[in-house]
């Protein structure tokens, strides 16, 4: 009798006892942190005090501890590379903010040291989540595994003891411990995390797998090919800590400078205070003119200048799915010229759907009948496959007859006995070997039509007599094509498609979206090394992917864009920027919004520099009184601090999304 098809919850692997626990630092853990949420929580409860009329020692001291906790470790570090004889914007930036403080500024010198302080935590926060990924990733590779001794008894050991010639096995449903090839046995190994290839790959004696990768349904027996220390994972782990070291640190544009700026400004201040007092100027006048000095010329303005503008970017991208790291990042994010995407989970949604169906001329069913008859067959089966099956029957209201007599052969397909028939379905090369007749050759021709266009091809038959052909591919996203058009216009170039899919599906995938450039059946250090040549030709090279085999490339690239959803943790923390909610089009926006943002710096660097000048003009030409000076240095703050606030506007998004 039918059964109406229910909803299954995904199935679940039963968790390992000799699983690692996932390694993650927390916030606090970490010194820079906990001192930074000191000086903020000391800052604002000062402010209201002050700005409510609370007498000074109400509010003093708490602004002074908000300077101790917040200001020893970049002081402590400027005066280290003082040491080293270089002289950073840290070490300034503590001098102006006492500086401040000496001539009555103390909440504006608090506040320079909090966003020091907040800056600096959370720049160790990223690094120490990145490390923790990396660390992780380790663990997707099992802890033991099964070797087979002489004689075909069996003994558990350590995967790190695993050696080069030993044979294990591997049973349904268990990850893979070592790289090696099959020797006996058949099943499905899901090795998207090494190829980010969307369904599991058919594996039989003489295959070649991967640690870490999933077994599917059969049991394998596989030979260790490699020493665990040199497995595609460890290997995986090892790019990406290269990669993170050997990537130049990018600054900002104004610490390009900094070191200049600062030895001038220094000397500057000296010879302010020290030429008058040589020809016999009073001390008292001597001092306050080198302090007004020191306060017109700090930095104060052109950091506030650069910063305003990529943190407003950042909130705003944020408000529309964008995780963008930090100000680095959204500034670096505008300079790419040559984008490069992956294929599976990113361009497409990395889930395999029922795109064709193709009941034959003589078998008297309807496409409706032909997915009742598929998806009932391959309702009790977990396989990917089954499942695209199945959800397919359900999008369509399709009530299912029972199955009985399931079973089901790895890298072959499933049969069931629905109706008193036996349903098989299967990979057409594998049912219809051997055989011929007029509905073998129709099947056939479907499924050379459907594999040239990138689909899988799935046989259904009933008593060996063929019924029809079903295609299963990954969807391509909606927004994909657009994407790419997008990102060709703001980097002048068509992107790159690097994937470890095979090259017919890559081929299609690209023609469907308007890649040319297709580079296929890559690992992951091919795609590290398709970055590496790019950049060696001076390209800036922007790299949108999702999986583990993508950390690498995301790491190595200029920029490194994960998607959110699906994306593994170590692409989630490799990356630079995360789309949170999977729209592949914001990143076209993202990019165009950097790009914004950069200009706005470049204007608010002008408006700050013109400012300085003339305050400092006024102060060595004339006499510019103290209280007119700080009211000037603090108003081009305010200026170019609401100049980059601009970006805070929903219109800013809007221009950004339609490339204007």
């Amino acid at each position: 009798m039918p059964a109406t098809l229910i909803e299954r919850p995904a199935p679940t692997a039963p968790p390992r006892p000799d699983a690692a626990p996932r390694r993650r630092t927390r916030v606090f853990a970490l010194p820079e942190a906990r001192w930074a949420a000191a000086a903020t929580v000391l800052f604002l409860t000062a402010l209201p005090l002050q700005f409510t009329g609370a007498p000074a020692w109400a509010w003093g001291p708490l602004y002074a501890l908000a300077y101790a906790t917040g200001g020893w470790e970049p002081a402590w570090a400027g005066l280290r590379a003082l040491r080293e004889k270089t002289l950073d914007v840290d070490l300034l930036m503590i001098v102006a903010a006492l500086g401040a403080a000496a001539v009555g500024q103390v909440m504006d010198g608090a506040l320079l040291i909090v966003i020091f302080a907040t800056s600096g935590a959370l720049e160790a926060l990223a690094t120490a989540r990145t490390a923790d990924s990396v660390r992780g990733l380790l663990d997707l590779a099992p802890a033991t595994a099964t070797r087979l001794l002489a004689g075909g008894a069996e003994e558990t050991v350590p995967t790190e003891a695993l050696a080069v010639g030993d044979t294990v096995l591997v049973r349904p449903g268990e990850r893979i411990g070592a790289d090696g090839r099959v020797l006996d046995g058949a099943s499905e190994v899901d090795q998207a995390t090494i190829t980010g290839e969307p369904l599991p790959v058919a594996k039989a004696a003489g295959d070649e797998v991967f640690a870490g990768t999933l077994n599917g349904t059969g049991a394998l027996r596989i030979r260790v090919d490699r020493d665990a220390s040199d497995s595609v994972i460890a290997r995986i782990v090892q790019m990406v800590e290269e990669a993170s070291e050997t990537k130049a640190p990018t600054q900002l544009f104004i610490e390009k400078v900094e070191q200049r700026y600062s030895i001038g400004m220094v000397l500057a201040t000296l010879a302010v205070f020290a030429v008058p007092l040589a020809v016999g100027a009073a001390l008292t006048d001597s001092l306050l003119r080198a302090m007004t000095f020191m306060i017109v010329a700090s930095p104060c303005a052109v950091v506030l200048a650069t910063m305003p503008p990529l943190l407003s970017a950042i909130a705003n991208a944020g408000r529309h799915g964008v995780l963008v790291k930090s100000a680095v990042v959204m500034e670096r994010l505008g300079q790419s010229d040559t984008v490069a995407l992956d294929k599976t989970g990113t361009l497409t949604e990395g889930t395999p759907r029922v795109t064709d169906l193709r009941p034959l001329t003589g078998s008297g069913l309807t496409e409706d009948g032909l997915l009742t008859l598929a998806a009932a067959a391959e309702h009790p089966s977990e396989h990917p496959l089954a499942r695209a099956v199945v959800d397919a029957a359900r999008a369509r209201g399709l009530a299912l007859p029972a199955a009985e007599d399931f079973t089901s052969t790895p890298g072959i397909g499933v049969s069931a006995t629905i109706d008193g028939r036996i349903v098989a379905v299967a990979a057409p090369a594998r049912l219809l070997e051997g055989r011929s007749g007029p509905e073998v050759d129709q099947a056939n021709g479907h499924a050379g039509e459907l594999e040239a266009a990138g689909r899988t091809a799935v046989l259904v038959e009933a008593d060996g007599v063929p019924l029809g052909v079903l295609g299963i591919a990954d969807r391509l996203r909606p927004d994909a094509a657009a994407t790419v058009t997008a990102l060709a216009a703001l980097t002048g170039g068509t992107p790159m498609l690097l994937t470890g899919d095979n090259p017919r599906a890559a081929a299609h995938v690209a023609a469907e979206v308007g890649i040319t450039d297709v580079r296929a059946a890559l690992l992951p250090q091919d795609k590290v090394a398709a970055v590496r040549e790019c950049e060696a030709a001076g390209r800036k090279v922007l790299v949108i992917g999702d999986g583990v085999n993508d950390a690498p490339a995301l790491a190595a690239a200029h920029t490194g864009v994960a998607m959110g959803r699906a994306g593994s943790d170590l692409a989630l923390e490799t990356a630079d920027a995360v789309v949170v909610r999977d729209e592949l089009a914001t990143v076209p926006a993202v990019v165009a919004l950097s790009r914004r943002a950069r200009g706005l710096v470049v204007q608010n660097l002008v408006i700050a520099s013109v400012f300085i000048s003339a305050l400092v003009v006024w102060d060595l030409v004339a006499t510019l009184p103290l209280p007119l000076g700080v009211l000037g240095h603090e108003g081009s703050t305010v200026i170019v601090g609401l100049n980059g606030l601009r970006l805070l506007r929903e219109a800013a998004w809007t221009r950004a999304r339609a490339g204007r």
